[in-house]
């Protein structure tokens, strides 16, 4: 039998009075033992019965009755196989899921009602690129970023039209704003009176920034607004180009800390720091000895990226790193594409380490000289027809046999196609066998089938038999 048998043990029930006894002495409790059939040998399936409990398919369960008269006691056992379709609610809480290592432990702000730092989730930001005045386009990308997953969004603020324009961006965004500013000390306190999040200061380019940072602080703390110094290699502070000769990581560290340091003074702490670089290597030295000389919340990011292809692996590579790390609390992927594409990427960085909830995920193979179908074909079309799904889905879609029924018992659901057909499974159990030319089709609808019960009961559908 494919997957692994799990002994889960006994769960005793209380001992009670027997309420059917006129006997008050005679006293029953109940030692119920299960032994499950799980795909997975370390996460047993979990089931659908409104709490969040794991099921799989019972092999076999024995409920035990013992009765006490004072010294006396009393077993009666009976034995149960399931030779039908069921789910049992095991009563045990399901396993929380592995991460790589701990969170790095930071003092923790809010950008409007979205916690960063501290023990909150990592956050996804992006960039609006839109011009700001510009309202409705504004706020139209604002929702496209929105239904993408971005929980935070930053509009640039270069103009006195852009800044009369925040007080109805940040009232009416569904998620809270941030507005970044360069140059003008005047446009930091407008955005922090139109109420927006945050607001993204670059010590390297505005004038007499220094000099503004008691008025900043006591206007901030009035507003409940945070504050994110933002340094990045492209425009440091002219002092420490001078004294590292470029932008080094250290150069950079060194910029944030004492911009910092001038906050702290003012007993201002409600600020997160960026140290960008296009480099991914320079970007990541410079957040790890970030990390390791204080505990302010870090907004990751690789600065001008590239395009799509490019910046999606400088970024992949650069957070995968620090995050592996613990480093990180918010992140920004920089491409030079439509900004929800740089929300897609991150989300999945994010879900790829286990620190965001998973949502709809295709595992394909890369093909081989073993498949007998189009298997790249195969799995961009099945892509493309569940792209709308968003429910915590594990679909596997394979070019034969070899590996793929292996997969599929990893999977919530799966083709394994070959000679003109193929097989489709749901968790590792092949349910029907349907030509070529039909597995789109089986696998969305069933997608979708699975997918309503997901988003009706907030669990994924076990079949047990």
């Amino acid at each position: 039998m494919a997957g692994f048998v799990h002994e889960l043990g006994s769960r005793e029930l209380q001992l009670t009075p027997d309420p059917l006894s006129n006997d008050q002495n005679l006293q029953r409790h109940k030692i119920v033992t299960v032994r499950q059939h799980s795909p997975n040998p370390n996460v047993p399936q979990r089931n659908l019965s409104g709490d969040d409990k794991p099921a799989g398919r019972v092999l076999a369960a024995s409920v035990t009755t013992v009765a006490t008269v004072g010294d006396t006691m009393d077993t009666t056992t009976r034995d149960f196989r399931s030779d039908t379709s069921m789910t049992v609610n095991l009563g045990m809480p399901t396993p929380p899921v592995p991460t790589l290592v701990p969170r790095r432990k930071t003092h923790q702000i809010k950008v409007g009602d979205v916690l960063v730092g501290g023990d909150a989730p990592v956050s996804v930001q992006s960039m609006t690129t839109t011009k700001t005045h510009d309202i409705g386009a504004t706020l139209q990308q604002i929702a496209a970023l929105t239904a993408a997953g971005c929980d935070i969004v930053r509009v640039a603020c270069p103009t006195d039209k852009d800044a009369e324009a925040l007080p109805i961006i940040a009232e009416q965004s569904q998620i809270p704003v941030i507005a970044d500013i360069h140059f003008q000390p005047k446009y930091v306190f407008q955005a922090i009176e139109a109420g927006c999040g945050a607001v993204r200061v670059n010590p390297g380019n505005i004038r007499k920034f220094d000099d503004q940072i008691e008025s900043i602080c006591k206007a901030a703390t009035e507003h409940g607004t945070s504050i994110r110094i933002g340094v990045n290699a492209g425009s440091l502070d002219k002092r420490l180009l001078d004294k590292y000769g470029a932008p080094t990581a250290e150069a950079m560290v060194e910029s944030a800390l004492w911009e910092a340091s001038l906050f702290e003074q003012y007993g201002f702490r409600d600020f997160k720091i960026s140290v960008k670089h296009h480099d991914p290597v320079v970007m990541i030295r410079a957040y790890e000895q970030l990390a390791a000389q204080c505990d302010y919340p870090l907004h990751l990011g690789v600065t001008e990226a590239g395009p799509a292809f490019q910046g999606t692996i400088k970024s992949a590579v650069a957070f995968g790193h620090l995050l592996t790390e613990g480093i990180g609390d918010t992140i920004r992927v920089s491409l030079s594409a439509d900004p929800v594409e740089e929300v897609k990427v991150g989300v999945k960085i994010l879900e790829s380490l286990n620190l965001r909830p998973r949502g709809l995920e295709i595992v394909s193979c890369p093909s081989c000289g073993r498949c007998q179908v189009d298997v790249l074909s195969l799995a961009n079309d099945v892509t493309d027809a569940l792209e709308g799904i968003d429910a915590p889905l594990r679909v596997a879609v394979m070019g034969c046999v070899v590996n793929g029924l292996g997969e599929g018992r990893e999977a919530d659901l799966g083709v394994a196609a070959g000679n003109g057909k193929g097989k489709i499974f749901r968790h590792g159990e092949v349910i029907r066998t349907v030509p070529e030319n039909e597995i789109v089709t089986t696998l969305v609808d069933e997608a979708n089938r699975m997918a309503e019960t997901i988003n009706e009961t907030g669990k994924p559908e076990v079949a047990v038999s």
